[in-house]
């Protein structure tokens, strides 16, 4: 029987582990410190804001802890990327509406969505879903 199981994590990618687990763990736990100004950064047209800011920050908390699980990895990697998807509206909503967010610098408003690309591939690369998978025969 052939099973496919990923590779043990190399350094390059415990490092982009930890870079995952700050980002969406610091993040997620301020969506609890501020809950305001992330329901803020939600276009308007979206409804019920801070539930959806109750529920991102606990998905982000659950994909950093999942992240460090060999075992849920590479379910949590999917997670963080379709949450990271998802979020994407707000940083374009911000982007567009930089004169809402005067505290944010628009150059940064920009970078995020750039920034957003590399982390989706940090994510994909550090928890296995692409690169080499090697396949062990039972």
């Amino acid at each position: 029987m052939t099973r496919c199981t990923s590779r043990p994590a190399t350094r390059g990618q415990r490092i982009g582990l930890a870079v995952v687990f700050s980002w969406f763990c610091l993040g997620g736990i301020a969506h609890f410190v501020w809950p305001a100004a992330f329901a803020s950064i939600i276009p308007p047209a979206l409804p019920f804001k801070m539930p959806a800011v109750f529920i991102t920050g606990a998905f982000e908390l659950l994909g950093a802890f999942g992240i460090l699980l060999p075992r849920f990895r590479r379910a949590a990697g999917i997670g963080l990327i379709a949450l990271t998807l998802c979020v994407t509206p707000a940083n374009v909503y911000m982007w567009w509406h930089a004169e809402n967010f005067p505290h944010v610098p628009e150059i940064l408003l920009l970078l995020r969505l750039p920034l957003q690309v590399l982390l989706i591939l940090c994510i994909a690369w550090s928890t296995n879903l692409i690169g080499a998978r090697r396949h062990d025969v039972s």
